[in-house]
């Protein structure tokens, strides 16, 4: 992905109805991490990545494939940010039935964005 939406809620929205693929929300969390494609050498640089990332994910990781990544992105977000999809956005969550892990990990995904938003572009 290149052409990456803007970070804002409406985006974090878009993640949690689907409205985006799983590839791009995971391209777009990557940019966040500092994972960047380097299209000459078709390798992953990780120079921008925080060291506790880059040790244990060189290359960027599937969040909606890896469950250790994901918790991973969990416990990275700041508690007093772990409930921003409720207090910012108002999300309910899914409806029982009506979700699964892929739905669950795009919610980590969003919420570790909002966080990300919340304290680095606001």
């Amino acid at each position: 992905m290149l052409d990456f939406p803007p970070l804002n809620t409406d985006t974090i929205w878009a993640i949690l109805k689907e409205e985006m693929t799983d590839e791009a929300v995971n391209q777009l969390v990557w940019h966040y991490l500092g994972y960047r494609y380097n299209f000459e050498t078709n390798k992953w640089d990780n120079s921008l990545v925080t060291p506790e990332w880059a040790q244990d994910y060189p290359e960027p990781p599937d969040f909606i494939a890896s469950r250790p990544a994901t918790v991973k992105l969990t416990r990275s977000i700041p508690a007093e940010n772990k409930q921003l999809l409720k207090e910012e956005l108002g999300f309910k969550g899914y409806k029982i039935g009506e979700f699964g892990p892929r739905q669950t990990r795009r919610a980590t995904m969003a919420n570790w964005l909002l966080s990300y938003l919340k304290i680095n572009l606001s």
